[in-house]
């Protein structure tokens, strides 16, 4: 199959103008094994495509507080009520987190001490659940999380999980499915969320569910999140009793989590993060945390999420003509789901196959035990500054990947790698 040129969009270059770090300096004298490291992975993120929907570039205001001094500080406990001295200066960061992502989200109460989403999911269990109870949520072979049930995860084994699923024609959620189940089931919770369903749920509608079953409804946002901060999703805070979330993926900070809710939630939301389910605050995660928050709030944020839409869009239609079976017949967000079969390859072949040729992703199960398939995001490119034309011209680099031998090969991945290099995440 030929490869096809595009001619390049005029996103222009990503909004970073300031080196994301590396090897170099003290850490290449005193360890040149991790400063090795370190150099290897920039190369590598920066030489290649990223596509992987949950990842992101985050700026270099929020690297340098992630390597600040706030790293050394332990802070067990809360602002005003740590449980070590000299927490003073930090207690002042996690207010500023506090506020800046109460605004951002509209929220009540926020916290933003769990280490990463699934600390989050963990705590908002903890404040609402005992071990024993029924939970309801998409179930793990439609895009349901681990923490949403697997045998192999905390979740499954300390709850009842049961799984609803998508219409088998459509890939859309079945909303009688889940209000059936409800209905039989008698969950104490309904957890509304995945890692690879591109449409936006229908929150009041689950909202209206979980009422009629008596339960609480738990929403994880993990990916939608930054979107949600960009105005390019609809919110689930007015509906829900907690909403989980990542920091890192679309929103574009450090990785870790955080947990919204109402004022009547608060004390036990925030018991259950500390002391119940983890120890002291990584405080400069916290304060990198609030940088994030209040870039986001920027008009260029909202920009930036709508950009991340529309180019996984463009990505999507690049794709269905390519002849990748789209799940859903598209998205509505960043995320991209893919079955690669009807160009006759599997998705672990196909992804290892586009991996040699530069372009990183993920795979995802696809729905009903039809084996799997692929999952794309577009955050990390947009980030980059890519535009449409740059998504038209990676649809076809996919396809030309699945069937690529020897010198096309290494061919497909110097163009990669070229594409990558007109679009840096840390310009000089």
């Amino acid at each position: 199959m030929g490869v096809r040129t595009v001619e390049s969009s005029a996103a222009g270059p990503g909004p970073y103008t300031t080196a994301g770090g590396g090897g170099g300096g003290p850490l290449a004298r005193q360890d040149p094994e991790i400063a090795e490291v370190i150099a290897g992975e920039t190369a590598r993120q920066t030489g290649s495509l990223q596509l992987i929907a949950a990842e992101n570039f985050v700026s270099p205001a929020v690297l340098a507080a992630l390597g600040s001094p706030l790293a050394n500080k332990y802070a067990e406990g809360y602002p005003g009520a740590r449980h070590h001295g000299g927490c003073e200066i930090v207690d002042a960061a996690e207010r500023i987190a506090v506020d800046r992502a109460a605004a951002l989200f509209g929220a009540e109460h926020v916290n933003v001490q769990p280490h990463s989403g699934s600390a989050a999911v963990i705590a908002a269990y903890a404040a609402l659940l005992r071990p024993g109870d029924t939970v309801l949520a998409m179930g793990l072979p439609f895009g349901g999380h681990l923490t949403h049930g697997s045998p192999a995860n905390f979740s499954g084994r300390w709850f009842d999980f049961v799984g609803y699923g998508v219409d088998r024609e459509t890939g859309l959620i079945d909303y009688r499915e889940v209000r059936r189940l409800a209905r039989t089931r008698g969950p104490a919770a309904i957890v509304c969320g995945s890692v690879t369903y591109p449409r936006h749920p229908d929150y009041a509608l689950f909202r209206e569910i979980a009422d009629e079953a008596g339960a609480r409804l738990i929403v994880d946002a993990g990916h939608p999140a930054g979107l949600i901060a960009g105005g390019a999703a609809p919110s689930p805070v007015p509906y829900a009793d907690v909403v989980c979330a990542t920091t890192h993926k679309v929103l574009r900070g450090p990785r870790g989590g955080m947990l919204l809710c109402g004022d009547e939630l608060a004390g036990r939301i925030d018991r259950a993060v500390f002391p119940f389910t983890q120890g002291g605050a990584q405080m400069n995660t916290v304060a990198a945390k609030a940088v994030a928050f209040g870039e986001a709030a920027a008009p260029a944020f909202a920009a930036y999420a709508h950009r991340v839409v529309a180019n996984a869009r463009v990505l999507a239609a690049g794709l269905e003509a390519e002849g990748f079976a789209v799940l859903t017949g598209g998205t509505d967000t960043h995320l991209i789901g893919v079955d690669p079969a009807p160009l006759g390859v599997d998705g672990r072949t196909a992804r290892g196959r586009l991996a040699a040729c530069g372009l990183v992703l993920d795979t995802c199960p696809l729905p009903y035990g039809e084996g799997r398939g692929l999952r794309l995001g577009t955050a990390a490119v947009t980030t980059q500054g890519m535009g449409e034309a740059e998504m038209a011209r990676i649809a076809v680099l996919c396809t030309a990947a699945l069937y690529a031998e020897g010198e096309e090969v290494r061919t497909l991945r110097a163009e990669a790698a070229a594409l990558a290099g007109r679009f840096p995440p840390y310009p000089g």
